[in-house]
């Protein structure tokens, strides 16, 4: 009996391990974009390639793998940095060919280069990946890493002189705060005007987009606050300001020939509310990694699309391209920043969470930094929380929310009794003239009976 009952296990077990093993045949892993960093090493853990290589892997959820080329060592605990170290450029050089041998990037970020020679280095490397004919250019996020919050030089000018010579020109993104900003164009950024004109300054150093992070104040020196009596200075929110070139902002456009909101010359700030937290250490290094990560998740699904028969690239993230990378970076920071702890004597680091997934942490879109709109949605109510309370004077949502992608079913659904609401989602034309009158039929029918229309697509057709 006891031999027949583990026949019976055996059996079991080798047909579970036959059906996974099947199923492994039929579905083989897809293997993770590789993001390569090549950036100064932080002793303290909380910022270079240690917050990198986190922000990597946490965001990721297992889509990118991390690699890293150290191109300084520093000593530094939450107090401060005491000392820096540069390797031999031979050594970066040799770190530098391993990995482009064997494991060659989907993007690259570029962190702290302390050295000319280290700047000179990374970018003959950048500019050969760049030409390479054979595989696709990795996408490049520079973050000229050359001032600590606390005012301290880690760059002297031949560096800084050679990163924007010799780096800047293969970068598709840099991503300097204020002061990084202020070194780079040698002036000091006063006023919203400032950093606008600013961040076009810098995109004509070569780079094809930029943001300059600006944190709650633009009145904020290194080592204090400046006062000030005009209304706002220092405002309850944190905002960046980006700014893409025209051939960046035209990559993965859906209609090719009309503007949106970060076309070319128009820059926009992405907004999200301000946690007043010490905790912050790291935040610069950990925003360019997402943002890197962010692209190459989108990119790998564009792969993957491309390699199948008769594919479409559709889905969240086959439609990540910088403005959206840089919206999902700035909500893993901000929900890291958040959950920051102090864990030495100093400000503690920023926290890595997984893939942002609360509205919360997501940013605005604003045109104006002076806009005081962090609403951008009117405030609604479900179905039975309507019913429940009649306290709240916002407009309730109806029972269900039917989701289809023509104007016939439209027709059909507005005079269907309890339907309230109704979304209108297609995505099988990117002809103007289509979608705006796709739009404008369904919203007619829509308003003739009541019914609200929702369009989380196509915006600038639908507010028109």
């Amino acid at each position: 009996m006891t031999a027949f009952l583990r026949f019976i296990f055996t059996l079991s077990t080798s047909l579970s391990f036959a059906y996974a093993f099947a199923a492994d045949i039929q579905m083989p892993p897809r293997p993770p974009s590789i993001v390569l960093t090549i950036a100064g090493s932080d002793s303290g853990g909380g910022a270079g390639i240690q917050a990198d290589l986190k922000a990597i892997h946490t965001i990721s959820e297992g889509k990118c793998h991390g690699c890293s080329a150290i191109t300084c060592l520093t000593a530094q605990n939450s107090c401060g940095v005491t000392s820096v170290h540069s390797p031999p450029v031979e050594f970066l050089r040799s770190q530098l060919l391993s990995i482009e041998e064997d494991l060659y990037p989907a993007a690259v970020k570029i962190g702290m280069l302390g050295t000319q020679e280290l700047a000179d280095e990374v970018g003959s490397f950048l500019r050969k990946l760049k030409e390479n004919g054979e595989k696709r250019a990795p996408f490049v996020v520079v973050d000229p890493v050359m001032i600590t919050t606390s005012g301290h030089k880690l760059v002297d000018d031949s560096a800084k002189e050679a990163m924007i010579e010799k780096v800047f020109p293969y970068a598709d993104l840099v991503t300097p705060n204020k002061f990084e900003a202020e070194e780079l164009l040698g002036k000091t950024l006063c006023t919203p005007q400032d950093v606008e004109d600013g961040a076009r300054a810098i995109l004509a150093m070569g780079p094809r987009a930029v943001i300059i992070k600006g944190g709650h104040s633009l009145l904020e020196g290194n080592n204090e606050v400046v006062e000030s009596e005009e209304a706002n200075a220092s405002v309850g929110y944190a905002q960046d300001y980006l700014l893409l070139s025209e051939e960046s902002s035209a990559e993965g456009k859906p209609v090719k020939d009309k503007a949106r909101l970060c076309d070319g010359s128009r820059g926009v700030w992405i907004r999200n509310d301000r946690y007043d937290s010490a905790h912050t250490h790291g935040t610069g290094c950990t925003l360019s990694s997402a943002i890197a990560s962010a692209w190459a998740m989108g990119q790998r699904e564009r792969d993957a699309v491309e390699s199948s028969t008769g594919g479409e690239n559709v889905g969240a993230l086959c439609a990540m391209r910088l403005v959206d990378a840089c919206c999902v970076a700035k909500a893993y920071v901000n929900a890291g920043i958040a959950r920051g702890v102090q864990l030495g004597k100093g400000p503690g680091p920023v926290v890595h969470t997984g893939f942002p997934n609360s509205h919360k942490n997501f940013p605005t879109i604003e045109l104006l930094a002076s806009s005081t709109s962090m609403s951008p949605f009117p405030a609604m109510q479900s179905y039975h929380s309507a019913k429940s309370s009649s306290s709240s004077s916002a407009p309730a949502l109806g029972r269900i929310l039917p989701i289809v992608d023509t104007v016939e079913w439209i027709e059909q659904l507005v005079s269907t009794p309890g339907i309230e609401d109704v979304q209108l989602r297609f995505k099988d034309t990117t002809d103007y003239e289509t979608i705006l009158d796709r739009i404008k039929r369904s919203s007619a029918l829509c308003q003739s009976a009541g019914v609200r229309l929702w369009i989380n697509d196509y915006w600038k057709a639908a507010i028109e």
